[in-house]
């Protein structure tokens, strides 16, 4: 099979590196461009990430002669992976839509824009239903998917299947999240040893907007909010990767435990889709004292959603924690899974 052409907006940062590593050796996808600022235009990539290489290991044979292009719509490539910072995101994602690229981005910018798909391939791939509305209202010839908030992902693939069958009504959640959802340099040292920062700008804001737009309905060329009270408390503690999120529920649909046990662990609505990223969307582990980043943020290759201690809530109904790799199902290997669906739904 011919492998469909692929840049990488933003390639030198943290989470371009992400894409390079998981797009190595993709059967799918290959690497033909990479973009980054006008500073690191015109330089190879290896010349360039020679010193600012961060996931270990070599980099990647694919993209150390390449030469970096500036972020224009000028890539030989038909999507490209959007992995800018918030603060330049938006209008060059825009440029690159409207000559036709396919534009799946990380970024903030986009993501509660009414005609653009925030999108969990498991979760609502009915909202890709508004990209022909997004072309037919911006004159795009391509379109823009946005991937959610790390934090966000990982609370909607392990709420997704109760919610289909209980019906939430009111989600309290409580983040831990690691000093890799920071970016790099991220937090100084002397802010974060020995000590948890309890605020990340807008991250609270996020949780509680992208979640109701996820879990919302399509209707006449726009999303239905889910009617979902969410309150969310969000804080960065010293782990290198793995956000842990303490999670309530209030059901309108009563179930008893062993339901939502079953619920979640029958959830796998891609599974017969052969999509390379493809995994158990839900892993439930049953030991008193898990999940742990430390021990289990890799799991299933950091593609699923770990979740553990299952209990009964004396506030709500139930409670439980949720523990996501933020840097690939969160991050990068979220959005490669999103264009595989696209593929798989012929939309590229």
């Amino acid at each position: 099979m011919d492998k469909i052409p692929v840049g990488i907006l933003g390639a030198t940062g943290i989470v371009g590196q992400r894409y390079i590593r998981l797009l190595s050796n993709h059967p799918w996808f290959e690497i033909t461009e990479v973009a980054a600022s006008e500073k690191s235009a015109g330089k190879t990539y290896g010349e360039v990430m020679k010193h600012r290489w961060k996931l270990g290991g070599e980099i990647p044979y694919e993209v150390r002669d390449k030469i970096i292009k500036e972020c224009v719509p000028k890539l030989d490539c038909k999507i490209v992976f959007s992995a800018l910072d918030a603060n330049v995101a938006g209008p060059i994602e825009e440029d690159f839509a409207r000559e036709g690229y396919i534009v799946i981005s990380n970024a903030r910018n986009h993501r509660m824009d009414e005609d653009v798909p925030l999108l969990i391939p498991e979760v609502n791939p009915e909202s890709l239903e508004l990209v022909e509305e997004q072309k037919k209202r911006r004159g795009f010839k391509g379109f823009i998917i946005t991937h959610p908030n790390c934090s966000t992902t990982h609370l909607c693939l392990a709420i997704k299947p109760i919610h289909d069958k209980f019906k939430i009504r009111k989600i309290i959640v409580t983040t831990m999240q690691a000093l890799s959802g920071a970016g790099y340099p991220g937090v100084a040292s002397l802010d974060i040893v020995d000590n948890i920062i309890p605020y990340i700008p807008l991250e609270e804001e996020k949780i509680e907007n992208e979640t109701l737009k996820i879990l919302g309905k399509v209707e006449n060329g726009k999303i239905k909010y889910a009617d979902i009270f969410v309150s969310a408390t969000c804080n960065r503690v010293p782990v290198s990767d793995g956000h842990l999120e303490s999670v309530s529920i209030e059901l309108e649909n009563k179930s008893s435990m062993d339901e939502l046990i079953e619920c979640m662990n029958s959830f796998d609505p891609l599974k017969n889709y052969g999509l390379p990223s493809h995994v158990k969307p839900i892993i439930i582990l049953k030991e008193e004292d898990r999940p742990q980043p430390r021990l289990d943020r890799n799991l299933a290759n950091g593609m699923t959603s770990v979740v553990g201690r299952i209990r009964k809530c004396n506030v709500l109904d139930y409670k439980f924690l949720i523990l996501g790799n933020n840097t690939i199902r969160g991050g990068a290997g979220g959005a490669i899974l999103i264009a595989e669906l696209l593929k798989y739904m012929k939309m590229i």
